[in-house]
This record gives structure tokens, C-alpha cells and sequence, in this order.
């Protein structure tokens, strides 16, 4: 779906971002890095800490870029727009995302093990090379946005 649909069917809003904003999601990406790999959770919440980390990423992209998810579905639009913002190379991740999505929509309102200890650690592998890649897109795209060293 394209920035312009996703605006016209208001799921997203104009946003301005700024560096403060992107370090303070960057610590929470960080943040849910470090819990992810915290072997004593069950694997359904390393699972939803490692989505939640790699949902900010996408937050991230989208906030530099402009824009904000709105309502209902707002996961769904932020990983949508993935592609048309860093382009057709993160389709596969926005694919890989939006399943992640739905299984830890299950793991969170339906029931216990649903994920195993290696779609887990797959999904905090994927998130740690996408801040790894979130961050080289900023410095190339919007390095004003990008927080001090």
C-alpha cells in the first residue's frame, strides 16, 4: 500500500520528528534488545519484546520520513510503509514483520506457546540487523535526526 493511500484512508498523519525523538525510540529499541535475549522469559515474550523493538524500528523510518501511524491498525500501516519509504529491498522485512505481527497478536490475547525458543531468537536476529540497517537509512536519508555518538 502506498503513503498516499495509507494518507488518504487516514492511517497516517503528517508527523515532525527530531533527534531527541529518534534517541529516545533508539533506547527503547535497545532497551527491548537486551530483554529479548533474556533466556529466563518464556519464548512468547522474548518473541514480543523482539517484535516490539523491531515495531519501533518501523516507527522510526516512518517518524524521519514524516509521517505517524493513526487508529486502529497501526502496526499494520507502519510496517506497510517500510517498503515505499527504504524501498523494494524491505518488502521481504515487511512480510517477515507483518507475520511476526499476527503470531504476537495470538501470543498476547490468546494463548501460551505459541512461538518456540527458535522463531524467538530468528525474529531478535531480524530486529538487531534492521536497527543496524534503520540506522545507516538515517545517516543516508536524514542524518540531522540521527542522536549525537
Amino acid at each position: 500500500m502506498s503513503l498516499t493511500d495509507l494518507l488518504a484512508e487516514r492511517k497516517l498523519r503528517p508527523h515532525r520528528s527530531s533527534a531527541r525523538e529518534i534517541k529516545e525510540l533508539l533506547a527503547v529499541v535497545d532497551r527491548d534488545l537486551a530483554d529479548a535475549a533474556l533466556a529466563q522469559l518464556s519464548a512468547d515474550r522474548r518473541f514480543a519484546i523482539a517484535y516490539n523493538a523491531a515495531l519501533t524500528l518501523a516507527t522510526i523510518v516512518l517518524h524521519a520520513s514524516g509521517y505517524r501511524a493513526v487508529g486502529l491498525g497501526a502496526h499494520w500501516s507502519t510496517i506497510q510503509a517500510l517498503p515505499e519509504i527504504m524501498g523494494s529491498p524491505a518488502q521481504a522485512r515487511a512480510d517477515y514483520l507483518d507475520a511476526c505481527r499476527t503470531r504476537r497478536n495470538l501470543a498476547d490475547y490468546s494463548r501460551a506457546g505459541v512461538t518456540s525458543d527458535a522463531e524467538a531468537a530468528e525474529l531478535l536476529e531480524e530486529a538487531k540487523a534492521f536497527r543496524a540497517d534503520a540506522v545507516a537509512w538515517l545517516g543516508a536519508h536524514h542524518p540531522s535526526l540521527l542522536p549525537a555518538p
